[in-house]
């Protein structure tokens, strides 16, 4: 044992179980927890704990492991006041931010530079995570909504959907495309009007809050109450003009979903999205709470020359301005960051997977044989690399021996 070692405080299962994380060695790590004696709430000489230590290799199965062995997410005896989140925010890994703040972790706890976990993250530039943050409910403070209250018959969201109601609210892609996908998706397309209603009070809720008022949330869930609103609309208009067909069971009651898609995705000549832009200024003028900072901040920039997307605007105020020029890539359908897919023809725009695709075809195939066109040209006008002499010598003495 090294010199260092001797001094320790800890035992030499507890020095090997942080040894393990700082080399990542999460099955070495999992078969010496067996041996630990006295539970996993304990600190090394800084102060810093077992579950601080794996939040910042951002290894999520050795804190879930330690989360479930009853780690305490407030344990913090260094002197930077740095918790789990702070160091979960820098090592970048959103999933062990999310582990964290399930289980119940203070997301507003300032360090000793008065930094939030978020305000590091962004600092070291790990925007997802401050998405991530900025973004989070607890699942225990929408149980409020599927309770009854008063006069109401019916709860605003079945106890059924709360799990559901969760992921909608804490979705960070705020693409109307996306978040319309998403409630198609975990069911919520039949309980529109109560979800609206329900994200309204959220947003009353948010600023009425006598101490820890978050704008931010606030203006979201006012955001997602007006889109939900917008689908509404569209379900109305979509069932009066196709009155006789559904009476006649020839449409299907989710064939709104498509043409809500297609009236957001179409394209003005300049490639401009006309309905999103006049969307969110639309909603950003009917937020009710005018005199907070973030109304005002987003009213600024909506207001000013040259002013980029109203959408840009919005996820930036919402998720956290990065700091430099964003070059991430971004599905042309539903905005999702860095999708995986191409399109198979021009190799030029990208999808999260076939629907996205399919729910963009019809404004992408006008320009599939043009990008097509450019990339081929481009491949041609690509100059040849000069010839490594040495190179074809040797390789012509290989042929001739």
């Amino acid at each position: 044992m090294s010199e260092d070692g001797k001094k320790s405080q800890l035992d030499e299962v507890q020095l090997m179980l942080i040894e393990r994380l700082s080399k990542n060695d999460t099955n070495g790590f999992k078969q010496l927890l067996g041996q630990l004696k006295g539970g996993v709430n304990f600190v090394d000489d800084s102060g810093m704990s077992i579950l601080a230590h794996a939040s910042f290799k951002g290894n999520k199965e050795a804190v879930q492991l330690l989360l479930d062995m009853g780690a305490d997410i407030n344990l913090n005896q260094h002197g930077a006041d740095y918790t789990p989140l702070h160091f979960a925010a820098l090592s970048g890994n959103t999933h062990v931010c999310r582990q964290l703040l399930d289980a119940g972790i203070n997301p507003n706890s300032i360090n000793s530079v008065s930094r939030t976990a978020s305000q590091m993250a962004a600092f070291v530039g790990n925007h997802a995570c401050v998405e991530t943050i900025n973004n989070y409910v607890m699942r225990s403070s929408l149980e409020y909504y599927t309770q009854l209250h008063g006069q109401q018959t019916e709860p605003h969201i079945p106890p059924v959907l709360l799990k559901a109601f969760h992921t909608f609210v804490t979705e960070i892609n705020l693409h109307p495309v996306r978040i319309t996908l998403n409630a198609q998706s975990l069911g919520l397309l039949r309980i529109l009007p109560n979800l609206r209603k329900a994200l309204v009070l959220m947003c009353e809720k948010e600023m009425q809050k006598s101490h820890d008022v978050n704008e931010l949330l606030a203006f979201k869930f006012h955001y997602l109450g007006w889109i939900v609103g917008e689908l509404m609309r569209c379900e109305e208009q979509f069932k009066a003009q196709h009155k006789e067909k559904a009476e006649d069971g020839g449409a299907n009651k989710n064939d709104f979903i498509e043409v809500f898609v297609k009236r957001v995705l179409k394209e003005n000549k300049l490639g401009q999205l006309d309905y999103v832009e006049f969307t969110v200024r639309e909603c950003a003028r009917e937020f009710p709470f005018r005199e907070c900072t973030i109304f005002r901040q987003i009213a600024a920039q909506l207001g000013a020359k040259d002013a980029p997307p109203a959408l840009v605007i919005l996820r930036n105020a919402i998720n956290g301005m990065r700091g430099f020029v964003d070059e991430s890539s971004y599905c042309s359908s539903c905005g999702q960051e860095k999708p995986d897919k191409k399109c198979s023809k021009c190799k030029a725009v990208q999808y999260c997977d076939r629907e996205c695709q399919r729910l963009h075809w019809f404004m992408h195939k006008k320009s599939c044989p043009r990008l097509l066109a450019a990339v081929l040209a481009g491949a041609k006008e690509q100059p040849k690399a000069p010839i490594d002499t040495s190179e074809l010598h040797e390789e012509l003495a290989k042929l001739s021996a």
